[in-house]
């Protein structure tokens, strides 16, 4: 019998909770000593219950609110579907007869998503499977709505990729992030946030760990985009429509999935949802960055003094929100979009309790406002580099208050910076940094 010492989330993320995997040839035996509960648990030959994915009744409640119209029926049909589409947390399915072309079908390998769905095993050769309730289900949950059992501890809450919108990229802000974007977070993990590195887990498995997060994150687009479908324009209400509105899917393979030729209206908007997550993912390239302009004959002093002056300044007003020189100590009253997909876009406050607590019942985490970066000696979360630094300004920070600005020679002194400018204003933050 071996001692296999892994890479995980708690043992890289709790210094309190160790994890160990003891494997022959025979079974995986789990041993996890918790000293915050001063006992130890030890799992041998025994079975768990098989986790299942969760409907994502807060989406359902959000909608019932917003459009004034109940969404059981709805949320039933869209949860019988995806089901059908992409499987289960044990045995999760890849709908390739539902994409146009090859770039969907390839975003993400059905092999690699073996690997990494399931419970957590090992063989004798080491070959590791269920990576993704080994690394990353205790903060982000079995479904991917960042409500896993460690998240309430966490400042900030660990990602809900059912909503498609990722911070740490290097798209434009409205884009999904690209495979190396998602690779690199798992190798660097967060500065400043509980997401830790991951860069000792093999090459191998960080990329079945990237298809896990894409296919988690596309299942809960096209769960999300159908609810909406459902009730805006399929005549969902107390119960479901017709039969050709009626969101189902007639199974002629053990895929669970239709013909295009035998589609009904229903499963038109099926199709429909479908190629236009999946086109998004597909569609996401680099956000290009210009060269890094020195000013000649110029000391680097000058640079950051003229940065110094945006940064305070009112076009680019950095000060508003990170404080005087970088140091923070604003008050916050803003608050990130994952609250705000069930609160203000809804008419509801976030500090309201009463107006929250059914949503709070339904899955969601408690609102909390955002705080700004305190840059001045502080650490960045989506990295430090100047190229980052400029896509930073330009794109500002999906899912964040972060405001994107304007970056052209036309902008210049009116609506946002010229690239020069840009560049100042990049080496005070990194002076100040």
């Amino acid at each position: 019998m071996r001692l296999l010492a892994r890479s995980s989330i708690y043992s890289r993320g709790y210094p309190k909770t160790m994890i160990f995997r003891l494997a022959n040839r025979r079974n995986v035996v789990l041993l996890a000593s918790l000293s915050l509960l001063g006992a130890i648990a030890i799992q041998s030959g025994c079975r768990e219950s098989t986790p299942e994915f969760e409907v994502n009744r807060v989406r359902a409640l959000s909608l019932e609110i917003s459009r004034d119209i109940p969404t059981a029926a709805a949320a039933g049909d869209v949860a019988e579907v995806i089901d059908q589409l992409f499987g289960t947390p044990s045995k999760p399915r890849w709908p390739t007869q539902w994409m146009t072309d090859d770039a969907q079908r390839e975003l993400v390998s059905i092999d690699r998503l073996k690997i990494a769905a399931g419970g957590v095993k090992s063989d004798q050769s080491d070959v590791h499977t269920g990576l993704y309730q080994e690394h990353c289900v205790i903060c982000h949950g079995i479904s991917g709505s960042g409500a896993g059992p460690a998240s309430r501890y966490q400042v900030p809450y660990p990602r809900d990729f059912r909503a498609g919108v990722f911070k740490w990229k290097s798209t434009a802000r409205a884009d999904k992030p690209t495979r190396e974007d998602l690779n690199r977070l798992l190798v660097d993990g967060i500065p400043g946030a509980p997401m830790p590195s991951f860069a000792i887990v093999p090459p191998s498995e960080r990329e079945a760990l990237v298809d896990y997060v894409i296919y988690l994150s596309v299942r809960g687009e096209v769960e999300r985009e159908l609810m909406a479908y459902a009730i805006d324009l399929l005549d969902y209400e107390d119960t479901p429509p017709e039969d050709d509105l009626r969101l189902t899917l007639v199974s002629t393979s053990e895929t669970g999935a239709v013909k295009p030729n035998e589609l009904t209206e229903g499963g038109e908007a099926i199709a429909e949802v479908i190629e236009d997550v999946l086109g998004q993912w597909v569609s996401a390239t680099v956000s290009p960055v210009p060269p890094y302009i020195v000013p000649e004959g110029e000391p680097l002093a000058a640079s950051v003094a003229r940065g110094k002056e945006l940064f305070h300044g009112q076009v680019a007003n950095c000060a508003g929100c990170h404080g005087p020189n970088g140091g923070g100590g604003l008050p916050s009253l803003d608050y990130d979009d994952w609250t705000k997909d069930f609160t203000t876009r809804i008419g509801i406050t976030p500090d309201d309790q009463d107006a929250v607590k059914p949503f709070r019942k339904a899955g969601a985490l408690p609102p909390r406002k955002l705080d700004p970066r305190v840059l001045a000696g502080g650490v960045l979360r989506g990295g430090g580099e100047r190229e980052t630094l400029y896509r930073r300004i330009h794109q500002g920070i999906a899912g964040a208050p972060m405001p994107s600005l304007e970056i052209s020679e036309d902008a210049k002194g009116k609506t946002g910076l010229s690239p020069v400018q840009a560049w100042d204003l990049i080496e005070y933050v990194k002076a100040i940094q």
